[in-house]
């Protein structure tokens, strides 16, 4: 199927008979190929009499080999998935097979993708950056400590340098635009905490997505596409992912966290504002003063500070802020 979607992904009219040649087979079977594209992925296809197909929303797929074969950047191997449950699932059952560290997993769509706290995340075929990086860590969970806003000040820079300036973000893990989320972060753990570990950083970024079926996401959200208008290519970004998650990561792991605490700072949209923060069954309500040296979040909270980490917290504006 992916190498029929390839000769479809320019959005342009290609005829049965065409396609056929290309791919060595006749046109009834190109057209059961066909069927199956639109029923097994949910693509939409326009078919014209003298023409032939296309795709009513043109793609760019992942590429795997021009991703392992940049020039200058990390040397970490690309695996790309047509489907997968979740590219963090399937970068641990990867894990014990791998020829080296650090890999990657990218997908083209997630059946059961998660976010933080058990949530779902969306993820339609080709649209979408679904990838998950596995890093080795020695040392302890210690050494984890701000992990999450690490790589969210990662993915920002990348961000922001495809053109989305205004996106920025919220504590922990999160890249919104305004009150729309356009990214998240999810991290989990595999081995020893007071050892050796692995670590596998998910990160899931709206690209080209611009409509979902009514109620199926469950807050605001926007896409890059939606803020820049033209479809962007989700090889050139995973490339520049790599090259600012390779850099902050050293940095992290010569400094710590503190040595990103004013970065992050500075770029978080809440800095200042009016929170209820859900820690147990009931939330508790401060105003954001900031992050600490270890990434946990400062709030003040009846003329007092009071300091929240962990990863089962969840962040929300009071109706005030």
């Amino acid at each position: 199927m992916l190498a029929l979607l390839r000769l479809l992904q320019d959005g342009r009219f290609h005829s049965g008979e065409a396609l056929g040649a290309a791919l060595g087979v006749s046109r009834s079977a190109v057209w059961k190929r066909l069927q199956v594209l639109q029923a097994e992925f949910s693509l939409p296809l326009h078919s014209v009499r003298g023409r032939g197909y296309r795709l009513v929303t043109p793609l760019r797929l992942l590429d795997a080999d021009w991703l392992n074969a940049q020039v200058g950047a990390p040397q970490w191997r690309a695996h790309v998935m047509p489907n997968v449950d979740s590219t963090n699932a399937e970068a641990l059952r990867l894990l014990p097979s791998a020829p080296s560290l650090p890999f990657y997993v990218l997908a083209e769509r997630q059946t059961s993708g998660r976010g933080r706290r058990g949530r779902s995340w969306i993820s339609p075929f080709g649209e979408n950056l679904y990838y998950s990086l596995v890093v080795r860590v020695e040392g302890g969970v210690r050494q984890l400590e701000g992990m999450s806003l690490v790589v969210g000040l990662a993915l920002l820079q990348v961000i922001h340098a495809f053109g989305v300036t205004a996106a920025g973000l919220k504590w922990p893990n999160d890249v919104l635009v305004g009150d729309r989320k356009l990214a998240g972060v999810l991290l989990e753990l595999s081995g020893d905490p007071a050892d050796v570990c692995h670590v596998v950083i998910g990160i899931g970024l709206n690209v080209n997505m611009l409509e979902a079926e009514p109620g199926v996401i469950g807050q605001p959200w926007t896409s890059m596409r939606a803020e820049l208008g033209p479809l962007l290519n989700r090889n050139e970004l995973v490339s520049e992912l790599n090259q600012q998650l390779s850099r902050y990561l050293d940095i992290q792991l010569r400094g710590g966290f503190a040595a990103l605490q004013a970065e992050w700072q500075a770029c978080h949209l809440w800095q200042g504002r009016n929170v209820a923060l859900t820690a147990g069954n009931e939330p508790v309500e401060g105003r954001v003063l900031g992050v600490d040296s270890s990434g946990a979040i400062r709030l003040c909270v009846e003329g007092g500070e009071r300091v929240f980490s962990g990863g089962e917290l969840s962040l929300r504006l009071r109706d005030d802020s």
